[in-house]
C-alpha cells in the first residue's frame, strides 16, 4: 500500500520504535516488559504498534537468523544482467526460492551492467553455484556473476530514534 504523506510521529511513537529495534525478550509477555520500561500500559503499546503497522511506518516484525551459526557457511550475492522488460518477472520468480534472502533491483552502470541482485545462502560454495544455476534455469536468465562473501565486517540493523 502506498502512502501519499509521511505521518508525523509523536514522541511516544518514537520511543516505542526505539524500544522494539533490538532483541525482543523471549518470554511469555514480551510486550508487557517493553511497555513497563516505557511506563505505559501493555495495551497502549500494542495499540501504538498496530497503528504504526496500519500506517506503514512499521513494515514487519521478524526474527534475524545468524546463518553461519545455523549451518549455512556459504553465501553469495548473485548479480544478474536482465533486460529491463523482464526484470520484474525474473525477480518475482527468484524471490520465491527459500534460499534467497534478498532480491532487489539496482540501476546498472556502464562499467557494471548488472541490475538484479539475489543473496543466497547454502552449506558450501558449490551449493551456492548449483542454486544460482537453478535460478538461471528457472528464469531463462544466464548472464550472472557470483560474489562470495569473504569476511563479514559489519552486520547490524538500522537504529532509529535512539538517544
Amino acid at each position: 500500500m502506498k502512502y501519499l504523506y509521511q505521518p508525523m510521529l509523536s514522541e511516544i511513537e518514537k520511543k516505542v520504535i526505539a524500544a522494539i529495534q533490538g532483541n525482543i525478550p523471549i518470554i511469555e509477555r514480551p510486550f508487557l516488559e517493553i511497555a513497563q520500561k516505557l511506563n505505559i500500559e501493555e495495551q497502549t503499546l500494542l495499540n501504538i504498534l498496530q497503528n504504526l503497522c496500519r500506517q506503514g511506518v512499521i513494515r514487519r516484525f521478524g526474527a534475524t537468523l545468524r546463518h553461519q551459526k545455523s549451518g549455512f557457511t556459504a553465501n553469495a550475492m548473485v548479480a544478474w544482467e536482465i533486460p529491463e522488460d523482464q526484470i520484474n518477472e525474473a525477480g518475482e520468480k527468484m524471490a520465491c526460492f527459500q534460499e534467497v534472502s534478498h532480491c532487489y533491483r539496482r540501476n546498472p552502470n556502464p562499467k557494471w551492467p548488472y541490475n538484479l541482485y539475489t543473496m543466497i545462502h547454502a552449506k558450501d560454495e558449490e551449493s551456492c553455484m548449483n542454486l544460482a544455476a537453478k535460478l538461471s534455469q528457472e528464469t531463462g536468465e544466464s548472464n550472472y556473476i557470483l560474489l562470495f562473501s569473504q569476511k563479514e565486517l559489519k552486520k547490524t540493523s538500522m537504529q532509529y530514534f535512539c538517544d
